[in-house]
């Protein structure tokens, strides 16, 4: 089959990947869009985990109000290099990134961040909720570890599903991302801030 260069650029648009490996990748996949895709994704994501432990010391800060001004985001997404960090496509990761935090509104970064007594408290609570509602002392275990992956999802911001599209996680965009910019990407940090929070 002949690979087009509208085939390429097609398959370019939905992966970010360069015109040499779309190209690859469709003549692999027999010019197959969905085989191709996954090979480039596969592909990704093994150089993207070899770039993960880089040191990413250049980067923004993405700062977010939310349209009516009651919630608002600041944000540090790191890189490389200034040169990635003063593209559009990275203002945009962190623009996007930023929109999520204040949807989502999560609390910590990773799961590596959450402190001990909060997880001991949330076991706590998982643990005496199954009692109440009368489960079998050997399934306690399993239930407060579903229940705890649950928290993470809600809580830390790589778990959680990327608000702009629900079939990948913020971690999933972050790699997609270090495959395509070529460099290591961290979210090093953020606060978000809501009117009123805290009061009560």
């Amino acid at each position: 089959m002949e690979i087009t260069a509208a085939m390429v650029k097609e398959i370019r648009q939905a992966t970010g990947a360069g015109v040499l490996d779309c190209r690859k990748a469709l003549e692999n996949s027999e010019g197959d869009f969905d085989s191709a895709v996954t090979l480039l994704r596969e592909k990704g994501l093994a150089e993207a985990a070899k770039r993960v432990g880089r040191e990413a010391s250049d980067g923004l800060l993405e700062a977010y109000v939310h349209p009516g001004s009651r919630v608002a985001v600041l944000l540090e997404l790191n890189c490389e290099t200034d040169f990635v960090a003063r593209t559009e496509e990275f203002k945009a990761l962190a623009h996007g990134l930023a929109l999520h935090i204040a949807f989502a509104a999560p609390r910590y970064v990773t799961r590596d961040e959450v402190p001990e007594d909060v997880l001991e408290s949330e076991r706590a609570t998982y643990r005496s909720r199954a009692i109440e509602e009368g489960k079998p002392e050997r399934v306690l275990d399993r239930i407060v570890d579903g229940r705890l992956e649950k928290f993470y999802e809600q809580t830390c911001l790589m778990g959680q599903p990327f608000v702009k599209d629900e079939d990948k996680t913020v971690q999933d965009l972050i790699t997609e991302a270090i495959a395509r910019f070529g460099e290591n990407i961290v979210v090093r940090r953020f606060v978000r801030y809501e009117v009123g929070e805290g009061l009560a």
